[in-house]
Formats: structure tokens, sequence, C-alpha cells
């Protein structure tokens, strides 16, 4: 796949939270910002500084860039820890010393169970074995507001469903269909909630052509 065809790996955890939400970034390039989104957002420019560094034999490198031609995603890790491990995977970049690569994900908030956060990280993981001919068991989602960490086992069902979202993330691309709206309880926290209008199904670029083409009635 095409470099500029790759889509940002962040949208996994955006198609599993909600497909139109998904749809209306993807697509329409539609953004809104409200007090949860922003929290997010200082939190994460105070993470990405790309740096490197050594502590006690473990190397530490933040705001990685990843991609992965096969499954057509790109963007960047938190946080990639590298061990030391005998069983591990030489990486020209780190000397002739072998590692295991362990992902962080920097989230918002306290410590939660969120399914979209964990197989955004798979994503990353699976990004890392393509680039670098490894093999990534674990990773860690960690919660910034608690400074606590959520392990991450990458499963070969995280691994498939992590795939089957890239695959149809690439289909509605492809297509250029954002899905009708699913009204839930968490549509009152999505910063896209007036943009989306759960009560209208289709993109809000269809219905303002329905409304222009009425309009268009009505004068003629």
């Amino acid at each position: 796949m095409e470099d500029g065809r790759l889509i940002p790996l962040s949208y996994i955890s955006q198609y599993c939270f909600c497909k139109r939400r998904a749809g209306l970034l993807l697509i329409e390039r539609q953004w809104n910002e409200n007090e949860y989104t922003a929290a997010g957002r200082l939190e994460h420019e105070k993470v990405h500084i790309q740096n490197t560094e050594r502590r006690q034999g473990t190397v530490f490198m933040s705001d990685m860039q990843v991609t992965s031609r096969k499954l057509g995603l790109s963007g960047k890790c938190d946080m990639v820890e590298a061990h030391p491990d005998p069983c591990g995977t030489v990486f020209p970049f780190l000397g002739e010393e072998k590692y295991i690569l362990f992902p962080i994900e920097y989230k918002h908030g306290g410590l939660r169970s969120n399914a979209e956060y964990e197989l955004q990280l798979c994503a990353q993981a699976l990004c890392l074995e393509e680039m670098y001919g490894c093999r990534i068991e674990k990773g860690a989602l960690f919660y910034i507001g608690s400074h606590r960490r959520k392990e991450v086992t990458f499963t070969d069902e995280y691994r498939e469903l992590t795939a089957k979202t890239a695959e149809s993330l690439s289909k509605m691309l492809e297509e250029g269909r954002v899905p009708a709206a699913e009204t839930a309880a968490k549509c009152g926290r999505c910063s896209l909630n007036d943009i989306c209008m759960p009560g209208v199904s289709g993109s809000a670029g269809e219905y303002m052509d329905k409304v222009y083409a009425s309009f268009k009635e009505v004068q003629e």
C-alpha cells in the first residue's frame, strides 16, 4: 500500500469505539474537541518527545514511528521498551545484543478496561513485528491519571481482530461511505456528537446533499 493511503493506527480504537466516528474522521475529515479529547491531547503532548535512553540495560524509545504495509497502518508508539533477552532479536539500531520489544500506549484518566485501546496497542505490536521480523508477546497501557499500567497479552484472537479491523477501515476508505449512527450512551461523551447527528442516517455530507436537493426542488 502506498504511504499516502496508510491509515493512522489510532483509528483502530476509533473504529472499535464507534464505526461512524471512525468514518467521520477518516472520510469526511471531521474533528471537534471537548473536555475529554482536550485533556487527552494535553497529556499526550507531554509524552510525544522523541528520545532514546538506557537505564539498567533496558532501552526506552519514545515517540517511535511504526508502519505496516500488510495492515495498511502507520503511526507512532508513545513508548517502546527494549528488554535484553538471549531469546530476543537483534535490532540494528540497538547494537549486537538481543532484545524483546514491549510497546506502551499512554491513555488519559485512571486505570480501566477498554478493548479498543488494547487493539490499538496490538496494532502497534504488529507494526513492529513486520518492520523488524521479531515476535512481541506483550505490551501495556499506561493510564496517566492513576500512574498505573495494565499489561496486555497479544493473543491470536487479538491479532486476528486487529487485522480484521484494519481491513474494515481500508474497505471503508475505499468505498468512501460513512456508517449510519447507532445511538448509545457513549454518544454523550463523543466530541463529534453535534457533527454526527445520531438521529440522521448516513453521513453529514449525504444529509446536506439531500437538504440542497430539496431546496432546489422548492426553487424550481
